[in-house]
């Protein structure tokens, strides 16, 4: 049976062979692929201030750096920064350690981005608490991409309960389950190499296509598109991936 994680599993989650295996997990070509599918997307020009938050180990934002725009990354695992902030030379890239609802900046950035699925992780009260704070760090007119592939339509089709994998030397396993009074994924990750195993349980929400329309727009933004995947592809029940881009309304009602 999987454990039941702590409401706040995330802070002590990412470290340790969890991020050397999500480290390792992805491609420089992927990488680049999303890179430019956001740059697309927000409708930005080089020289425009960037959020990308929770940045991981920083991959989005180097490439997106190195295309001449200033970044800026926040993240709450020291582990994952202490990755992205490794081998920067002179990219213009500040990286800092907050959670995620925490984004000092209003009206900062020309864009804001959430990619990696990383959306979910928090309490209801909490998710909709880093949306109003997005808003509130974009520029008005300005774009925010969410990349969302937990939503409970994509569960349909790619949600597995067991799942195993070797990633070089290392390897993983996961047994999870969906908990349908919370409307969460529970799952239970373990990483082994070298015969040294580490565990650990994640908890993430997943909410419908049209919830999050909801809590969108109830944060300020508008004009907001769903897509399958990268393609800009339609979203329907069974797509494994959601993608959503939405506007900071210019002006938003008292």
């Amino acid at each position: 049976m999987v454990m039941q994680p702590a409401d706040d599993w995330y802070k002590t989650f990412f470290h340790g062979l969890a991020v050397e295996m999500w480290l390792g997990a992805t491609t420089a070509a992927g990488t680049a692929d999303e890179a430019e599918f956001i740059r697309n997307q927000l409708g930005v020009a080089p020289g425009a201030k960037l959020l990308d938050v929770p940045c991981g180990g920083g991959r989005h934002a180097r490439a997106l750096a190195a295309m001449g725009f200033a970044v800026t990354g926040v993240d709450i695992s020291s582990d994952f920064l202490a990755a992205a902030r490794a081998d920067m030379g002179l990219l213009p890239i500040e990286f800092h350690q907050r959670d995620m609802t925490d984004l000092p900046w209003p009206n900062a950035f020309d864009g804001v981005y959430c990619f990696g699925n990383s959306f979910g992780y928090l309490r209801d009260a909490d998710n909709v608490r880093f949306l109003q704070a997005v808003a509130n760090a974009l520029k008005p007119g300005a774009r925010f991409i969410l990349d969302y592939p937990v939503t409970l339509e994509c569960l349909t089709s790619h949600f597995m309960t067991q799942r195993a994998h070797d990633f070089g030397d290392m390897h993983y396993e996961r047994d999870g389950r969906y908990d349908p009074a919370a409307g969460r994924i529970i799952v239970e990750h373990s990483f082994t190499r070298n015969g040294v195993t580490e565990k650990g349980v994640v908890s993430q929400r997943a909410y419908t296509y049209r919830e999050v329309c909801g809590m969108l727009s109830d944060a300020g933004f508008a004009n907001v598109q769903g897509y399958g995947g990268m393609e800009r592809e339609p979203f329907t029940l069974g797509s494994k991936r959601l993608i959503m881009v939405g506007t900071k309304q210019e002006h938003v009602a008292d």
